[in-house]
């Protein structure tokens, strides 16, 4: 019995499977050996790929075929089906393919290919010979990857300012601080990709100033860099407590992983914890340790959590959700100071706790791109290519605000995937390809085993259309503005989420 639950699910595709079992556009899940595989017909052509996500391992029969591309129905990575090359972040890796034979009414699955080399991406005059990229997160990390990717043969300089290497940071919020997920999970790759693929990463590396006209930049320590390009992709670092006590230890913020593990060390010792500020990062800090058997407060401004993004409606969802696990809100009300055992409330009350932890927002890290001249409107100003007001800067991820197609306006997203793939697209845009940055922004968060994922971009709305019971947590939710939709927000609709985000990105390119 043990042995059959490893077995692979469905038909053994090596023997063959009957023609009319694949119609225009479907999937059927089978194996190949010990290997599970998805078949997918794409009018006379069948292609045969690994079955799941090489992100997190989602199961790609369960998403969307679009043209001869499939998109994952979690965290919306995407593959080509003929290379199996991984389109769009948050998968950085490949799937596999096979060999797929038709004879007479049957289709049969043959041999795993060898990984194709990516698809040939067409670039203008000679490449620079150093890049340097000024980041260690996820815009800093996947612009490295696919340089390397793409067989730039260049130097590459990846100056961190964190003592480890880049991390997969929703996990530190999510699984890894539950205590679900070991340590082992959190590295995006381990060290010895980068010296495999000769990336110059810089751990604890502070730069101090970037000079565009003399192409240098500058480390803490006095030593110089020379660039052609330059990435800069600084992020952005938590809102800091301005109240009494909040520089105790048992007081964090969560950014990096030494943060988590700090966080997680304290909940080892609480009973009790209080988190400040009911935004994403805090109530996913809040399931965390609630699935640590620690007793939650939150207390925040709001009359509801996440009412600002997500809307009345779902936010009282979140809340009532998190009110199931055992979580208490003190909202409308904020801390006023942080004693040894208590918090006091600006509404006169106390609460008693053993651990603080902070989620009252981040602020873009703009400080070097200012101080270097570079154009600034409420973040780093980059133009459809991602590039800054000096030729040859680029900036990606949380400190940089770009022209959205979508909305008409400049916006700026503080969320990991739209970091990873403006970092791949400044990547390539460094090397000349000169390709638009069109990517619809698309993030998600976990409360329980209730995921949330978000697709688009709302700052305003005049309406929200609700299908689906919201309470029953099968709903899709479009944030409307004069008859447009602007965002779709869903739970357990994941197929309807990938189809507004592909009608997003046709409209965009239209």
């Amino acid at each position: 019995m043990a042995e059959d639950q490893h077995k692979p699910a469905g038909p053994d595709l090596t023997q063959g499977i009957a023609n009319n079992l694949l119609a225009d556009g479907a999937m059927l899940a089978g194996h190949a050996g010990e290997d599970e595989v998805l078949l997918v017909r794409r009018g006379n052509r069948i292609f045969a790929v690994g079955a799941h996500c090489t992100h997190y391992h989602g199961p790609l029969g369960d998403g969307l075929v679009d043209g001869n591309t499939v998109h994952c129905p979690w965290h919306h990575a995407c593959f080509d089906l003929e290379t199996g090359e991984a389109l769009h972040a948050p998968a950085l890796a490949p799937i596999d393919c096979w060999d797929v034979e038709q004879l007479g009414d049957k289709i049969f699955v043959r041999k795993k290919r060898a990984q194709p080399k990516p698809k040939s991406r067409a670039v203008k005059g000679s490449p620079p010979g150093k890049i340097v990229i000024v980041g260690g997160g996820a815009a800093g990390f996947a612009a490295a990857e696919m340089l390397r990717r793409v067989e730039y043969q260049g130097s590459i300089t990846m100056l961190s300012e964190d003592d480890a290497a880049p991390v997969d940071r929703p996990n530190l919020s999510k699984d890894y601080l539950a205590g679900t997920a070991p340590e082992d999970w959190v590295p995006l790759r381990p060290d010895s990709f980068y010296s495999g693929n000769q990336i110059d990463l810089r751990l604890g590396a502070k730069v101090a100033a970037i000079d565009p006209r003399k192409r240098e930049v500058t480390l803490a320590d006095g030593k110089s860099i020379a660039f052609d390009r330059l990435l800069l992709a600084t992020g952005a670092e938590p809102v800091r407590l301005s109240i009494p006590g909040a520089d105790q230890p048992h007081v964090h913020t969560l950014r990096s992983l030494a943060d988590s593990r700090k966080i997680i060390a304290s909940a080892g010792k609480s009973r009790r914890a209080l988190v400040l500020g009911a935004s994403f990062i805090g109530l996913e800090v809040a399931a965390s340790l609630r699935a640590r058997n620690i007793e939650v407060h939150v207390v925040a401004p709001e009359k509801r959590p996440m009412e600002r993004v997500l809307g009345p409606q779902m936010g009282d969802f979140i809340r009532a959700l998190h009110e199931e696990h055992g979580v208490v809100f003190h909202l409308e009300n904020t801390a006023s100071a942080i004693e040894a055992n208590r918090v006091k409330l600006n509404s006169g009350a106390s609460l008693d706790t053993d651990l603080v932890v902070a989620g009252i927002g981040v602020r873009p890290r703009i400080g070097l791109a200012q101080d270097a001249g570079l154009a600034i409107e409420r973040g780093v100003s980059v133009d459809a290519y991602l590039e800054t007001s000096a030729p040859g800067i680029y900036a990606a991820g949380d400190i940089a605000r770009w022209p959205d197609a979508h909305s008409g306006q400049s916006i700026r997203v503080e969320h990991w995937v739209v970091a990873e793939r403006q970092g791949q697209a400044a990547a390539l845009n460094m090397l000349g390809q000169r390709a638009k940055f069109a990517a619809v922004p698309f993030f998600w968060s976990q409360h329980y085993d209730i995921p949330i994922n978000y697709v688009g971009h709302a700052e305003s709305w005049d309406d929200i259309a609700i299908e689906g019971d919201i309470a029953a947590k099968d709903c899709l939710l479009r944030f409307n503005q004069k008859g447009r939709t602007l965002a779709v927000v869903s739970i357990f609709r994941d197929v309807d989420s990938l189809k507004a985000e592909v009608a997003m990105e046709r409209e965009r390119s239209a």
